[in-house]
């Protein structure tokens, strides 16, 4: 587990970098309505530069679609595609305004031509401010598991800009049940906060909430690991930067770097009874007078 210091420290950090990226942001906004007759959400995510994505899922299902395109000229595109990447589907909002609150478009099958109407209200923006305070906010997530799917629980307090990820819910498919809420407290990054893998190489599959990115290309994440005797989630006591998870070699490998490239560490980690465990570690500092990178003793 993260400790709560470790989360202000970097919460501290990274506050230039967040300001830099949401100059180029528009907040979420999260809609309800229809394609044709069923019943869908839809959470948009577009950037100030004419990129974005968004997410749907019809609300009988809970399956999250995610699809991504562009703003030109007030049409807003999305393409929904395949696993061949193949695009399978296009969704046109024509006369696209970010603030209204109805949204109207256009459901297309690339290969049927087959056309739904989509109608939709805007439920909530996630904006942001000195003045502005909500709580509770949830925000449909890109990936799910079989049969659950995740909301994430954002509020915005007078005391901070932005707003941030105080927990999440794990739902049931089709019934909406609640079968799982945990508190946290992380960095908004928006339509893909979490994540799915099976990060303690167990055969099942696990799930992680990005907490914050630091200087560079550092990030941290907080792992939640399945017990199949409970069938519950449960905050693993993993903890590195930037970790990637090699399912082949049933290796956990950590890389840290800062000071523009100037100092870097490595590590590589095997889980035992869902913890890591440290098998080699190697850090590197750049020799002023050569240029080049030369091993140190880690700290």
């Amino acid at each position: 587990m993260i400790a709560k210091t470790r989360n202000t420290v970097n919460r501290k950090i990274i506050i230039t970098l967040l300001f830099l990226i949401s100059i180029h942001l528009t907040a979420q906004t999260t809609y309800t309505g229809f394609i044709d007759k069923y019943p869908i959400e839809f959470v948009t995510d577009v950037d100030s530069d004419g990129s974005g994505s968004a997410i749907y899922a019809y609300s009988n299902y809970d399956t999250p679609i995610q699809v991504r395109g562009t703003l030109k000229n007030k049409v807003l595109t999305f393409f929904e595609k395949d696993k061949m990447d193949k695009k399978t589907a296009k969704i046109v909002f024509e006369n696209f305004n970010p603030k209204s609150k109805k949204l109207e478009g256009t459901w297309i099958d690339l290969n049927t031509k087959k056309e739904l109407k989509i109608s939709l209200t805007k439920v909530f923006d996630i904006d942001y401010g000195d003045k502005i305070e909500w709580k509770n906010r949830e925000i449909l997530q890109a990936v799910s598991l079989k049969g659950k799917y995740f909301k994430l629980i954002v509020s915005k307090s007078k005391d901070d800009f932005y707003a941030r990820v105080t927990g999440f819910k794990i739902l049931e498919k089709k019934t909406d049940k609640l079968l799982q809420q945990i508190d946290v407290e992380c960095q908004l990054w928006g339509l893909n906060n979490i994540s799915t893998d099976d990060y303690n190489f167990d055969g099942i599959e696990d799930f992680s909430v990005f907490e914050a990115s630091a200087a560079g290309p550092n990030t941290t994440s907080l792992y939640f690991l399945y017990n199949p005797k409970t069938g519950k989630y449960f905050e693993s006591s993993f903890s590195g930067t930037s970790l990637e998870f090699d399912s082949k070699t049933k290796r956990i490998h950590e890389y840290n770097q800062c000071c523009a490239g100037a100092s870097q560490m490595n590590a590589e980690y095997k889980v035992v009874n869902n913890k890591l465990v440290l098998i080699k570690k190697s850090c590197l500092e750049l020799d002023i007078k050569s240029g080049k990178l030369k091993k140190v003793k880690c700290d």
